[in-house]
């Protein structure tokens, strides 16, 4: 673990060549290292998406994580960004695909890169995250609790996709899912349909679930946080993404 860092705001070239506001951490030490991108979730670019960031290199790792909302609301406060963007049905797939594909770009540029960058997802982030792995030349992914990667999102839901059952014969790396048993997008279902397609597709994954949890569980600012679950999702964390983007 490093615990000397340095973090900013920068611009990272996204879907378009369109330049996208970026938070970003390091280490303060030139170790080479892997990367993370961090999807943040529906809520936007928040403080506490921010202080997932700011983890990630306290971890060890160079962690960049796009204001998806950019477009919508350059500037604006978080949940007025979110506000813009949930009006608009939520961000396109191909743009969310450029944007995090320009963050890890953006991350395997940097001198300290080793070349492997993982992906991490957080609620309408997590579906975002399975969808990089199937499209994106990344190393391993995290979907926490990710709507609609199964299942179809009912009328009037503010979060207007398809699910990514077309794709996941696609995925490219390994997978690690995180879960509340109590959840309704994904629900335990939703998420019993994603674990039997991906061992039909023969992909590897890692699936842990979480009893009297639900939604956004991570989120410590939120009524939905949960100690237990949080503290043992951060454990597997950090052990799939040391396994999987350490070395050269």
């Amino acid at each position: 673990m490093s615990h000397s860092m340095v973090s900013e705001t920068v611009e990272v070239t996204g879907h378009d060549d369109t330049p996208i506001e970026t938070y970003v951490a390091h280490p303060a030490n030139d170790a080479r290292r892997g990367a993370v991108v961090v999807i943040h979730h529906m809520p936007g670019f928040d403080r506490a998406t921010k202080e997932i960031v700011r983890r990630f290199a306290e971890l060890g790792y160079d962690a960049a994580c796009p204001n998806l909302y950019h477009r919508e609301a350059p500037g604006a406060d978080p949940d007025d960004a979110a506000a813009a963007a949930r009006a608009t049905g939520g961000v396109p797939d191909d743009r969310l695909l450029g944007d995090v594909a320009g963050a890890a770009r953006y991350l395997r540029s940097l001198p300290t890169s080793n070349g492997r960058v993982g992906v991490i997802g957080y609620c309408s982030g997590g579906r975002q995250a399975v969808l990089a792995a199937c499209r994106l030349d990344v190393d391993a992914a995290v979907d926490c609790y990710g709507a609609f990667v199964t299942g179809t999102p009912p009328e009037g839901y503010p979060l207007q996709v398809r699910n990514l059952v077309p794709l996941l014969g696609d995925l490219r790396c390994p997978l690690l899912g995180l879960f509340g048993n109590d959840d309704r997008f994904p629900s335990p279902e939703h998420v019993d349909e994603l674990e039997g397609l991906l061992r039909e597709h023969d992909k590897q994954f890692e699936f842990h679930r979480y009893d009297d949890t639900g939604h956004g569980f991570f989120a410590v600012n939120r009524p939905g946080y949960r100690v237990a679950a949080a503290n043992d999702g951060w454990d597997r964390i950090t052990a799939f993404f040391a396994h999987h983007l350490s070395g050269e």
